[in-house]
């Protein structure tokens, strides 16, 4: 409950303050300017103010997976909205498609641009260590975001849940909705991304415990967070699995996709379907009960959390080592912590469930 009350307090602080931004286009999108919240505290406040004294002409750069993705869209409404709250200069990267290659055409000419920070959510987590190196050896600091990069190709990584939390609620979701028994299938992102590897690593490490051993993981398949190859992988798995009982996508171009298959092709009394989706686009699945229910975070406060990471670390309040601490705006003191693969990361919070007692109240706000 007190995870959900500071939640709902935050996002409400953001829909008060109408700073849910549009979105940026695969080009460079610029944004200035000064945003206020009526709800900031005047300690918070008085926090930006300090931080933004140096930040003014500061360019900061996101690199997201791919454009037309809900997600990653509300992530990059969070990194602007912070950016221009400190007076700097955001510039908002978005590839057509979720591939290594177009993020790094893109990090290339924020290097030509001379950057002072990219914050990027990964499509690959070995292929951009070239040319993230390449930027932090021309002084532009380099953090990852949501997906990561390897330890060597980044100062940190902002993550927004912790992976053993994922996968374990995951997992317990699944033995619920498959009366603890049956076989279930994960529709993953791409077969690279760090974020979804380390979930699906840790879902397959809870189903170990005797207790889910009636449980069979039949097949995780790969969408590319790309809606029409998701649908053809949910189909696939239908046709090749006559007894699956439950999906598990861990992605929210995924879900929704599945769901949608699953409700039009007459297999919602039959199965069922879990993961990490946006309570605006799942709330008629959790409504009609093909999927009970679901997680995420705010993935705007991901952003938000980049924002302030990326600020502290061009500002030299940090460096990106294990046990410093900064404030992060509004969003409180974070502290750097040691990541799975040996480097480090900032970390936002727990998962939250969504269902059908609280979906009516948040498929409006994000």
């Amino acid at each position: 409950m007190k995870k959900r009350r500071l939640l709902a307090c935050t996002l409400s602080c953001l829909m008060a303050a109408g700073v849910l931004l549009t979105g940026c286009s695969s080009s460079s999108d610029t944004t200035g300017g000064q945003a206020s919240s009526a709800g900031d505290s005047t300690a918070s406040a008085a926090s930006d103010t300090a931080s933004a004294s140096g930040s003014q002409g500061k360019k900061y750069a996101i690199v997201v997976k791919s454009t037309g993705n809900p997600y990653n869209e509300k992530e990059i409404d969070g990194f602007k909205t912070v950016v221009a709250k400190l007076g700097a200069e955001a510039i908002c990267k978005s590839p057509e498609q979720p591939t290594a290659e177009a993020q790094i055409s893109m990090i290339n000419e924020l290097i030509a641009q001379q950057v002072d920070g990219i914050a990027v959510a990964a499509n690959d987590v070995d292929a951009l260590q070239p040319v993230l190196t390449k930027a932090m050896a021309k002084g532009i600091h380099v953090i990852s975001f949501d997906s990561t990069v390897n330890k060597d190709s980044r100062e940190t990584h902002v993550n927004q849940a912790d992976p053993a939390a994922i996968g374990k609620k995951l997992v317990e979701a699944v033995y619920d909705m498959t009366g603890g028994s049956g076989e279930f299938a994960i529709l993953s992102a791409t077969s690279q991304a760090a974020n979804q590897n380390a979930w699906i690593a840790q879902m397959q490490e809870v189903l170990k415990d005797s207790k889910y051993a009636n449980l069979k993981l039949d097949k995780i398949a790969y969408g590319d967070d790309l809606r029409d190859k998701s649908t053809t992988e949910t189909e696939g798995l239908l046709k090749s699995y006559p007894n699956l009982k439950c999906i598990v996508s861990p992605t929210t171009v995924g879900i929704a996709a599945a769901s949608k298959v699953l409700v039009d092709q007459g297999y919602s009394e039959k199965i069922k379907i879990t993961g990490l989706g946006l309570p605006s686009e799942m709330a008629s699945y959790i409504e009609n009960g093909v999927c009970p229910y679901m997680y995420l975070w705010n993935p705007s406060d991901v952003g938000s959390l980049a924002a302030y990471t990326l600020d502290a670390i061009v500002q030299g309040k940090i460096k990106g080592t294990e046990g410093e601490s900064f404030t992060a705006g509004d969003m409180g003191e974070k502290k750097v912590t040691k990541a799975s693969d040996g480097g480090t990361e900032v970390l936002l919070g727990d998962p939250f469930e969504f269902n059908k007692e609280n979906i009516e109240t948040w498929k409006s706000v994000y």
